[in-house]
């Protein structure tokens, strides 16, 4: 059994806007403080769209990085690290490619959507094809329990489970497993060894999950059993081998409500962005230049919030009285859209401010990102060199 442990990862794009905010490093800020979290940047990830041209993935990891730290993720709290600076994610990518059928791949359903949405690019490689086996060899190499996804996402988890199940059973089941998981039981001491083999039966005959949850902690309590032993006793009590490979489950995140200057969802794609850190000046041109209700020609025209992009924001900034006069208002003509768009500008300077205060620590001195990348990768590479320690020896590569 594995400590709780939370991963999640994003692309370097470059600065990141309001909508990422929302949609993910609120969640992020949240989750440091309730679990062991690892965040890194998926530079790698970035390659498989970006292929021909890489430049930028590096200055973009790093404005990032410090758009991550200005929402508040704690280097003191969770690890931060760069994908390609952990080798090991692409030793393991390496040999789950050996044993996944190539089938399991073409059928991610973003594999096909992705190709018809970036039609003008040439997707036809390898890394494009294989990028969910990297995002699941991202997950496994931590023995990562729980990954933050929005809906669209959970195939990707789903797939990872089933390669898991299939690595465990396909290389598991070492010789004299189940000799050496009776001898592990004995090592339990008489009373543990028979509730332990109570607890088995329970769970294979009736299938009953309690038994294994109170299984899993009468493992936990004993303190004499070997790494080895442990993870046989694991595999042994739900029938299956060795438990190598750990199967991630997901935390659902909600889709962002940030929407975008023109009402749409915020996307670099749609032009409709503010960045976490844009200046007040710029911030305060694009809201004031935001598209209103079309009803609202002249300034004594009355107006439907629902129709109006502004009142989206409204939704993010505004408390119950600020809507209740923003909404009369507009209806009766009483405010002018410039009036209406003002505590959305100041709703979104108080957000930035904290976060403008943050990064400026960084942007000033840059060995500060450099030593918190350089601290993360150092010990997530630790995590994950366990893990490949395991895989080696599982598959029979362990030379030493």
């Amino acid at each position: 059994m594995y400590a709780e442990r939370v991963l999640s990862g994003m692309r370097p794009t470059g600065s990141l806007h309001l909508g990422h905010y929302h949609g993910v490093l609120k969640n992020w800020v949240k989750l440091q403080h309730e679990y062991p979290c690892l965040f890194f940047v998926a530079d790698w990830h970035a390659l498989t769209t970006q292929y021909d041209d890489p430049r930028g993935i590096e200055r973009s990891s790093r404005d990032m990085v410090i758009d991550w730290l200005a929402a508040g993720v704690d280097p003191t709290q969770a690890t931060i690290f760069v994908q390609s600076q952990v080798p090991e994610h692409a030793e393991l990518h390496l040999l789950l490619s050996m044993m996944t059928p190539l089938g399991w791949l073409e059928r991610v359903p973003t594999y096909k959507d992705q190709q018809e949405k970036l039609s003008t690019k040439d997707l036809t490689t390898y890394g494009f094809l294989g990028y969910p086996l990297l995002m699941s060899a991202d997950i496994l190499i931590y023995r990562a329990d729980k990954v933050p996804v929005g809906e669209d996402q959970i195939p990707h988890v789903e797939f990872t489970r089933e390669l898991a199940r299939r690595f465990n059973h396909m290389y598991g089941r070492e010789p004299g497993f189940e000799e050496k998981a009776r001898e592990a039981v004995k090592k339990l001491g008489s009373k543990k060894a028979r509730l332990y083999e109570d607890l088995r039966k329970r769970f294979q005959e009736r299938g009953d999950a309690e038994a294994v949850e109170r299984a899993h902690a009468l493992l936990e309590e004993v303190q004499n059993l070997s790494h080895a032993d442990r993870e046989r006793l694991f595999g042994y009590l739900e029938g299956s081998g060795k438990m190598i490979l750990v199967e991630p489950g997901y935390l659902l995140t909600e889709e962002s409500k940030m929407p975008g200057l023109d009402g749409q969802k915020m996307s670099k794609s749609y032009g409709n962005t503010i960045t976490l850190r844009e200046d007040a000046a710029s911030v305060t041109q694009k809201v004031r230049r935001m598209p209103t209700d079309p009803a609202r020609v002249r300034r004594t025209d009355a107006g439907d919030p629902e129709r109006c992009p502004v009142w989206q924001l409204h939704q993010v900034y505004s408390d119950d009285a600020c809507r209740e006069w923003v909404g009369q208002g507009c209806r009766s003509a009483g405010i002018g859209c410039l009036e209406c768009k003002q505590p959305v500008i100041d709703g979104i300077l108080k957000e930035q401010a904290p976060m403008r205060e943050r990064a400026q620590l960084y942007l000033d001195d840059p060995t500060l990102v450099r030593n918190i990348i350089a601290d993360g990768n150092e010990r997530a590479r630790r995590l994950a060199q366990e893990t490949m320690r395991d895989v080696r020896e599982a598959m029979g590569l362990d030379y030493s």
